[in-house]
């Protein structure tokens, strides 16, 4: 049994690892500096949106917020041009931050019943970021 299991099971897993290491892309990280200042403001942003729903316990507001901060960071350093990187869009900070915010939402309760307030809260922790870091960075 030994001498099967190393002569069929062995080449192709050790060829189906060579084929997924060599064909999924590696790309860093692109947050910049930044992102825990937007991680803290998406986190009191969604704390204070599920307060005002009256949705969600505190701890899972500011988790919901602080990925929405996270994922508006990360699509926010993947702008090349340094104008675009100081000045922000609002249209697509409140987008991300929804979709983050929906995702956490159906990550932390396992269901899909509430992803709209979900979205909202993400969408205002985007706002938020956007609002107060907006043209202040460098």
């Amino acid at each position: 049994m030994n001498k099967i299991f190393k002569r069929t099971v062995l080449p192709g897993l050790l060829a189906t690892s060579l084929v997924g290491t060599t064909f999924v892309p590696a790309k860093p990280a692109a947050a910049d500096e930044y992102i825990l200042q937007d991680i803290g403001i998406g986190a009191g942003a969604g704390v204070v949106s599920g307060a005002i729903r009256g949705r969600g316990s505190v701890v899972n507001n500011a988790i919901k917020g602080a990925a929405s901060g996270a994922a508006v960071n990360a699509v926010h350093g993947t702008r090349r041009q340094y104008k675009n990187r100081q000045n922000r869009n609002v249209v697509q900070d409140v987008g991300v931050g929804a979709a983050a915010g929906a995702v956490t939402g159906t990550i932390l309760r396992g269901n899909t019943r509430h992803v709209l307030g979900d979205a909202i809260d993400g969408a205002a922790a985007g706002g938020a970021i956007n609002v107060l870091t907006n043209g202040k960075r460098q």
